[in-house]
């Protein structure tokens, strides 16, 4: 069973964010991608000040099974990566939702993403 987290918004490509306030957002992967992934083992993470774009590739992700792109659910500006993944990629298995990849300014839009509901059935819809 995939959790899904209320409070969070999905890309289908299975990316999160969730507003931390007006201007600022944290970004991961779903508990569908890391389960899909398998045991990650490293995460090519982007640098602070670069822009993020919605729904267009922003890093990626290296399990024993395959490397997999990561999308950013939300357009700005990287304003903090999360270091510890350089040494512990497996973060993101052990808590998708906790374990964020970047920290984002920028401006919010839920068009284009899915609430934990409708993310909920989508992931339904893919059984």
């Amino acid at each position: 069973m995939n959790s899904v987290q209320e409070g969070y918004f999905y890309l289908k490509t299975h990316e999160w964010v969730k507003p931390v306030d007006e201007t600022t957002f944290l970004v991961g992967i779903s508990d569908f991608a890391q389960h899909a992934l398998g045991d990650i083992v490293y995460v090519a993470l982007p640098e602070v000040g670069d822009a993020v774009k919605f729904n267009e590739r922003f890093c990626d992700v290296e399990s024993v099974k395959a490397v997999s792109d990561v999308y950013s659910p939300i357009s700005g500006s990287i304003i903090e990566i999360n270091s510890a993944l350089e040494d512990s990629p497996e973060l993101l298995n052990q808590d998708p939702y906790a374990t964020w990849i970047i920290k984002v300014e920028g401006s919010f839009d839920v068009s284009g993403l899915l609430n934990a509901q409708d993310y909920t059935k989508f992931l339904e819809d893919l059984q």
